[in-house]
């Protein structure tokens, strides 16, 4: 399969998909917006996946290459019709670009939390093999506020009702993260935008403790990852 990355921060990388993916033998392509490549021709790829990043889908002004971005996950999405997933701030580009809304939390929801699927989650390509309610990491301070047409919420908690969604039947959206590796709370905490935001969620007892929280939950997050890549790009055999 060949994948197409949108990449918006250099630390802020697929993390164990890479493993899954150079596993499977897919051939992957990256785009990093924020050094200003090129869009390529969308038609040459089979998977669209769109990572996270410390902007906005409003900063239009300090980042003008998000209206290409979502210019193109719009066509990907609604013409070519083809295995689209977003996480992070690729879930909230995804609502914004098909005609939903993002907007800011009153509160940015960082560290460990748990979602629940809804009754189309739990029935859910993405969702297969998960349990009904998990824990997951979180590091966002905007939210899905209204779902764009053709979506429907697949997970969800109090702090943040759109933790996953679905556009149409292949294009896939989640505000958590399950990509992480070892080393992804040290290359992200080195960002101000998110070292903020994780002194304002936590505190700066737990903030600086927070590696060390996450740590015992690293393979079970590698488990889900792997799990979702499997219901979307196929299996391969890779212990991550």
């Amino acid at each position: 399969m060949r994948i197409l990355v949108f990449q918006h921060l250099d630390v802020e990388h697929p993390g164990i998909f890479r493993n899954f993916w150079s596993a499977a033998g897919h051939d992957v392509h990256y785009v990093h917006l924020d050094q200003g490549n090129p869009i390529p021709d969308l038609a040459a790829f089979e998977a669209l996946v769109v990572l996270g990043g410390p902007m906005d889908v409003w900063d239009l002004e300090q980042c003008p290459w998000l209206k290409a971005e979502m210019d193109a996950i719009r066509h990907w999405v609604r013409d070519l019709g083809r295995p689209y997933l977003g996480i992070c701030l690729g879930h909230q580009l995804l609502a914004q670009a098909l005609g939903g809304e993002v907007g800011l939390m009153d509160r940015p929801e960082v560290g460990l939390a748990e979602v629940s699927l809804t009754e189309a989650g739990k029935n859910d390509l993405l969702f297969k093999g998960f349990a009904e309610s998990f824990e997951v990491f979180q590091w966002h301070g905007a939210a899905v506020q209204r779902l764009p047409e053709g979506a429907v919420v697949l997970a969800g908690n109090a702090a943040c009702p759109v933790q996953a969604m679905r556009v149409n039947t292949q294009a896939w959206g989640i505000q958590f993260h399950v990509e992480m590796t070892d080393q992804t709370v040290a290359e992200w905490s080195a960002i101000p935008e998110y070292a903020a935001s994780l002194q304002k969620a936590l505190g700066p007892e737990r903030a600086a403790g927070l590696e060390g929280e996450l740590a015992p939950y690293l393979p079970v997050f590698n488990t889900m990852a792997q799990t979702m890549n499997s219901n979307v790009f196929g299996k391969a055999d890779c212990d991550g």
